[in-house]
């Protein structure tokens, strides 16, 4: 019997492990890397402990050590494209390269302390952002580092500078900063939580995710106006996400853990992966692809987004029953995310109606396959104001209500 339960335990894991869409790519080296950052599904460079930088130009198939004259952690790294890119890490270092990481060359950062976050929207403009309230700002590249200090001297862990001048960085006890010029000012937010935060992540300048200690996610649609905490199922504490648009991301952390959305984080979904380490930072370039790091110098990679396949069908648990959701958020202003399930395949029609009860969108209006499905609806062109959304699949007819303030 014991030999039994232990070839059935062994076909068990294997089995997950055969089907499990992240990959583990096989790293030079054995310590732990805290940070990602792909430009491409070719180019993309890695870092962490004892000064380790490592840089793929095939998508990971093979990683390549770097030289940068230091042994001191580096916990992250920013490409603004595959040339232009910056690393940070203990002791105020700030290493930049101008040639894809041929070369590093130390920056002047006019600090001691350990700088925990970095982020370029281009390969001019960019933050840090570290121990004791450091925040550091550049608009050429990082010849010339401004340091400010904010007065809370919280350790700001996460940042991302969506474009020139539109920002936020995070740090303990629930400290959100957003700036709207460059770094030159930065406004607190409010969070709703006190859980230290640990990564940030904007698709564009008002859509963006915090995630956090506990399993903490955090997510706005408003650039920060309003911040919704979002169920993430887990007590891991997630280091940190990445989304390609509005409504697909993932995030990673402790214990191995891969969370994944595809309605704006409506819903988190926990992922199989095949390496048993907790997780530092994730990257994706598209919806599809992508690659964490982490514990042990754990590389992994997936080319569906993470979805685990049972043979040649993706897994799935179809709905028993029609159902229609109410839109996340609400109010909104200017996007929000519709989801509705369908336990059979059919034709469907989904269609927004304002009070006087005229058409004036048409979300679907097609042959839609069985299960759980969520669509966008951008209001940026409508007034504020109540709204309608109504859908009817086969015999199945309802309608829900929402608001746009903007």
């Amino acid at each position: 019997m014991k030999i039994h339960f232990k070839i059935l335990f062994f076909l068990l894991v294997n089995f997950q492990l055969c089907f499990a869409q992240w990959q583990l790519q096989s790293p030079p080296q054995l310590v732990s890397l805290w940070a990602v950052s792909f430009t491409d599904k070719n180019n993309g460079t890695a870092v962490g402990d004892f000064g380790i930088i490592l840089r793929t130009k095939n998508g990971g198939t093979d990683w390549v050590i770097q030289t940068c004259g230091t042994n001191t952690w580096l916990g992250r790294v920013s490409f603004s494209d595959s040339v232009y890119g910056t690393i940070v890490g203990d002791l105020g270092k700030i290493l930049r390269t101008t040639n894809a990481g041929d070369t590093w060359v130390n920056q002047v950062s006019g600090v001691t302390s350990s700088i925990e976050g970095v982020s370029f929207s281009d390969k001019d403009h960019g933050i840090a952002t570290g121990e004791v309230g450091v925040i550091l700002r550049t608009s050429d590249g990082g010849a010339n580092w401004i340091l400010q200090q904010h007065p809370s001297h919280e350790l700001f862990r996460g940042a991302c500078l969506a474009d020139s001048n539109n920002g936020n960085i995070v740090g303990d006890f629930g400290t959100i900063l957003r700036t709207t010029n460059g770094g030159i000012d930065w406004i607190q937010q409010n969070s709703n939580t006190t859980s230290h935060l640990l990564g940030v992540w904007f698709s564009d300048i008002n859509n963006g995710t915090v995630v956090g200690e506990t399993g903490a996610i955090l997510r706005t649609n408003d650039a920060g106006q309003n911040w919704i905490l979002q169920t993430s199922g887990t007590i891991e504490d997630l280091w940190s996400v990445s989304f390609t648009d509005s409504i697909n991301g993932t995030a990673v952390g402790d214990n191995k853990t891969i969370l994944r959305t595809t309605d704006a984080g409506i819903n988190w979904v926990a992922q199989i992966n095949s390496a048993p380490y907790g997780l530092k930072s994730v990257s994706f370039v598209d919806s599809n692809t992508g690659w964490a790091v982490g514990e042990n110098g754990a590389i992994l990679h997936t080319t569906n987004g993470g979805v685990t396949f049972i043979g040649d069908e993706e897994f799935e648990v179809l709905p028993n029953e029609y159902y229609l959701a109410h839109n996340y958020p609400n109010p909104f202003n200017p996007n929000s995310i519709i989801s509705y399930e369908l336990p059979v395949s059919g034709f469907v029609s989904l269609k927004v109606y304002d009070v006087l009860g005229n058409e004036v969108a048409t979300l679907v209006n097609e042959n839609i396959e069985a299960g759980k499905h969520s669509i966008n609806f951008d209001a940026s062109k409508f007034t504020s104001g109540i709204y309608f959304y109504r859908i009817q699949a086969g015999d199945f007819v309802d309608t829900k209500k929402m608001i746009l303030m903007k």
